[in-house]
């Protein structure tokens, strides 16, 4: 995970809040680079936006909704008050699911949301008439899998799967599936006949993060959820996935009652102090919801 910071900000100016798969100081600045984005629309002929807050610097002095003890957490815990290369904010509001914080947005309680990007689009296509996103994308970050340090060999086996099935396409069906949404897609289906000489492994997640796993018929489903049953079927074990709130899940992979987290989890040096990773199999970014 790389934060944007100001200075990169300002260098990556335009970049894309997307999925890749492949912030601010002064008043005085906000203030001339409102100007200057005022001036460019002008002279492009364009009616001025409506839109509240338009760039990251616009966020001084705002709330951010986040859930709680995600990577949006983190982040925007670090950007309250001055500073350089902070964005000011003037508090976070915690919220035990995404889509309380989104809620929070729309009824006017807080001032923005961040989270994963992937997720953002989902919220703003349920509500495209009141919400949408930046188009400078926060912060970079990194998915990967949870293992207890206690338990370096699945975290070896985990490593090993993970790249055969980058290697043989079934990742990229998986995403094409729930990213590129590609007409047609099925992602990863069990081959007939699988067996699961090794047992069963106990996956940790929370549920509420779409695309990456959420509830359809009653059952987690998404990229993590199908991802997580081709690495078990490669490996001998059949797949049980656990559902809890985001911040218990380091805590049951260490404790033993989960084998594995994984829950569109970013890897942070602060995370690497409880718990190993695995290596990435996912890359992202953390986006920021406003009323239009």
């Amino acid at each position: 995970m790389n934060k944007i910071t100001r200075r990169s900000f300002l260098a990556a100016a335009g970049l894309s809040a997307a999925l890749v798969l492949t912030a601010c100081s002064s008043t005085s600045s906000s203030t001339a680079a409102s100007s200057t984005a005022s001036s460019a629309a002008s002279a492009a002929g364009s009616e001025a936006s409506t839109q509240a807050i338009q760039t990251l610097e616009d966020l001084n002095g705002k709330t951010v909704g986040v859930q709680l003890g995600t990577t949006g957490d983190l982040l925007m815990s670090e950007e309250v008050g001055e500073g350089e290369d902070k964005l000011g904010i003037a508090g976070v509001e915690q919220y035990n699911k995404a889509a309380d914080a989104v809620q929070a947005l729309l009824t006017n309680k807080i001032d923005a949301v961040c989270i994963d990007d992937q997720v953002a689009k989902n919220f703003v296509a349920a509500n495209p008439d009141e919400l949408t996103t930046l188009d400078t994308a926060f912060a970079e970050e990194s998915y990967a899998i949870a293992v207890s340090k206690d338990n370096p060999d699945l975290t070896e086996q985990l490593n090993g799967a993970i790249a055969e099935l980058k290697e043989d396409g079934t990742l990229d069906a998986i995403l094409d599936k729930y990213i590129a949404k590609v007409e047609g897609a099925e992602g990863y289906v069990s081959p007939e006949g699988t067996e699961y000489p090794n047992g069963t492994l106990v996956m940790a997640t929370n549920a509420t993060f779409d695309p990456y796993e959420y509830i359809e018929n009653g059952e987690i489903v998404g990229i993590d959820a199908e991802f997580a049953k081709a690495l078990c079927d490669k490996l001998g074990y059949d797949l049980h996935i656990e559902d809890m709130e985001f911040d218990s899940i380091i805590a049951a992979v260490n404790s033993g009652k989960a084998d594995f987290g994984m829950a569109g989890m970013t890897v942070t040096p602060e995370r690497q102090e409880q718990i190993d990773f695995t290596d990435t199999y996912c890359t992202a970014a953390q986006s920021i919801i406003v009323l239009k």
